[in-house]
């Protein structure tokens, strides 16, 4: 293996094939703590390449029997990670969209730039993670939202992280959370994906249009956010139809600065439920409303943003999302072994 660190640290692509030879000799035990370290750590210091980083997915959906969950009426929303820590954007929105009759899947991991990610913050506030594709189904019907573990994400990385702990993927995996939103065996009808590392768009730009099932909107701005701000204009890139700028104060919801997004406290729990009751600062809470109309957007429910803020908002003020945050969090996922879409 010592060949392919040696091709990382040089700052050359490494290929489909190459990236096969890995896994094939992480899973007989052949790559040490040291080198698989050493290799991802050169790749996260250097940056994403487009052919490093389609040989890394490819690879790994070669190695894959087929999609371990479908669910073509539901939008997913999942972002690279990095950038300025905020509040959990994502996971509210997620629930605010399907609070307003959106189906969602929400795939997601623990925190990368932040202290606490989507699951951290998922098992705080007790809401389970999807154990299958039928609990995910089972969860979807019930909830109009579902949450997906760790089923959904290549066994390969399960024994990549065992091979270099106790370091951890944060410590060594920056690429690793970067393609996170296009690592999950999971085929939806579309998705939101917020990128921190303007300079790597090129990168999810070729991923993204080779997954010609799914509509995903990939979104950037000059804060280095992973989200849709309402606090900055974003770019939108759609892989089907070209690209175009959603600007909040077109919208009505500017204003505001990064601080008022940040999280206010050490109580995770707390702070989410806060933002999720919209009693969380302006901007932060407008930044969820933009985020939550998106995924509406995407899913056909609403005409355009400023309808989908609109109804962002009105599902928040009624309490009907912090009501979905509790019951999720008071029930238990029941497996009927049905078939869901």
């Amino acid at each position: 293996m010592r060949d392919i660190v040696t091709t990382a640290v040089r700052g050359k692509a490494l290929t489909t094939a190459t990236w096969h030879r890995f896994w094939e000799a992480l899973r007989e035990g052949q790559v040490d703590r040291a080198e698989a370290a050493a290799l991802f750590a050169a790749l996260s210091a250097r940056g994403l390449d487009a052919v490093t980083a389609d040989g890394l997915i490819t690879s790994l959906a070669e190695r894959r029997a087929k999609a371990a969950l479908r669910l073509p009426s539901a939008v997913n929303i999942v972002g690279t990670g990095g950038g300025p820590a905020t509040v959990n954007v994502s996971t509210a929105a997620a629930l605010v969209a399907a609070s307003m009759g959106v189906r969602i899947l929400k795939t997601g991991s623990r925190a990368g730039s932040g202290t606490v990610g989507s699951i951290d913050v998922l098992e705080r506030l007790g809401i389970p993670l999807a154990r299958s594709a039928d609990e995910a189904g089972e969860q979807l019907d019930r909830f109009g939202i579902t949450f997906a573990g760790q089923f959904v994400y290549p066994a390969e990385l399960t024994r990549l992280a065992r091979t270099v702990s106790p370091l951890g993927l944060r410590a060594v995996g920056g690429i690793v959370n970067a393609l996170g939103p296009f690592l999950a065996n999971v085929s939806t009808g579309a998705q939101l994906t917020g990128i921190s590392d303007a300079s790597a768009l090129h990168v999810f730009q070729h991923l993204a249009a080779k997954r010609t099932e799914t509509r995903i909107w990939l979104c950037h701005n000059d804060l280095g956010a992973d989200e849709l701000l309402s606090i900055a204009p974003s770019q939108v890139h759609d892989n089907g139809a070209g690209s175009f700028v959603v600007d909040p104060t077109a919208i009505g919801v500017g204003g505001g600065t990064l601080a008022d997004l940040a999280r206010p406290s050490d109580d995770a729990a707390a702070d989410f439920l806060a933002l999720i009751a919209g009693q969380a600062p302006e901007a932060a809470v407008a930044t969820v409303c933009l985020n939550a109309a998106a995924l509406a957007v995407l899913a056909g429910t609403v005409s355009g943003f400023a309808d989908g803020v609109r109804a962002a908002r009105a599902v928040i003020d009624d309490g009907t999302v912090l009501d979905l945050a509790r019951r999720l969090a008071a029930e238990k996922l029941v497996t009927t072994g049905g078939r869901h879409g």
